[in-house]
């Protein structure tokens, strides 16, 4: 893990981490059921634009390209779901 709670003038990524010579900036969503949707269902467009831009600040503060991942980590009471690449840049 690279960050928690990575803080923005853009919002706050809950995970920033490494695989392999990827970033992955992780949102972390917990649910006790699934009544009204899927975790990862609540990640909707506003949050994934702000992850971009996230993913662009960490970016330019770094000043180099980098690959880039996007994924959401479903937490619900008794498992934790990875969806992998869960939206595109």
């Amino acid at each position: 893990m690279l960050a928690r709670n990575f803080k923005t003038p853009f919002g706050e990524a809950d995970i920033v981490a490494k695989d392999g010579e990827t970033i992955v900036f992780c949102e972390v969503k917990a649910r006790l059921s699934e009544a009204f949707g899927t975790p990862a269902e609540a990640v909707e467009y506003h949050k994934r634009e702000r992850y971009k831009k996230i993913a662009r600040y960490y970016e330019s503060c770094r000043g180099e390209e980098l690959f880039i991942r996007f994924d959401v980590l479903e937490v619900y009471e008794e498992k934790i779901n990875h969806i992998v690449a869960a939206f595109d840049a």
